[in-house]
């Protein structure tokens, strides 16, 4: 396994679709793509769409495939599991899909606001000790906030009745705006009224929910606006 890891790790090295900024750059404002993904990677201006806690970038690479007018950006800090879909992009050759290793502490170091036009937040950790620390805690949404366009959406789709729980009360406490809200997203009250392409997007599964769906949980899915 430390094996595979560390192939992997070289390996992404060689594909220029792939972001390791060290510390120290992200610490000094000089990652080079900040505020310029549009001009200087994708050489387009078409909306930008982000996966935070991308894991394997399953939704990244999905998304991309099915939109391929759309520019992407997975998110992570494990490399090993980033190096699967970064894999399918360059075997794909996938030109509007780029994958950056970080710690989403460090969003508004990589993106300039108003930069982003959908975030996804895909089984993101549920940090049961750590509120504080959940991607949809104050801390991140302000954050967010900052580098999404205006009306710009945020995706969340979870198993985990603690870290939907607490999204909700973050909702109501800050008075964002929640649209397509559901605690059972497969679920046929909910499921048979979205439009085929809505349930095309939102039956793409990542590894962690074939995991949870195989153990019974429910799937949780929102939309949250600013």
């Amino acid at each position: 396994m430390a094996k595979n890891k560390l192939k992997h790790f070289a390996d992404m090295k060689t594909m220029d679709f792939v972001f390791e900024p060290d510390i120290s750059t992200l610490k000094n404002g000089s990652f080079s793509l900040k505020g310029k993904w549009s001009t200087l990677f994708f050489n387009n201006q078409h909306p930008i769409i982000i996966e935070l806690g991308c894991g394997k970038g399953e939704y990244t690479v999905e998304l991309a495939k099915k939109y391929p007018h759309k520019n992407f950006i997975g998110i992570d800090i494990k490399g090993a599991r980033m190096w699967y879909g970064a894999n399918e992009v360059r075997e794909k050759k996938l030109k509007n899909v780029a994958f950056v290793r970080l710690r989403i502490d460090f969003i508004l170091e990589i993106f300039n606001p108003n930069e982003v036009d959908e975030i996804w937040l895909t089984f993101s950790d549920p940090q049961k000790e750590k509120p504080r620390k959940r991607l949809t805690s104050k801390l991140f949404m302000d954050r967010f906030k900052q580098i999404l366009k205006p009306n710009g959406i945020i995706h969340l789709k979870t198993d985990s009745d603690i870290l939907f729980e607490f999204t909700i009360k973050q909702i109501e406490e800050h008075q964002y705006k929640c649209n397509n809200f559901t605690w059972n997203l497969y679920g046929n009250e909910y499921w048979d009224n979205l439009s085929d392409e809505q349930k095309e997007i939102l039956s793409i599964k990542t590894n962690y929910e074939q995991i949870f769906s195989n153990k019974g949980h429910l799937i949780k899915y929102c939309q949250i606006k600013f």
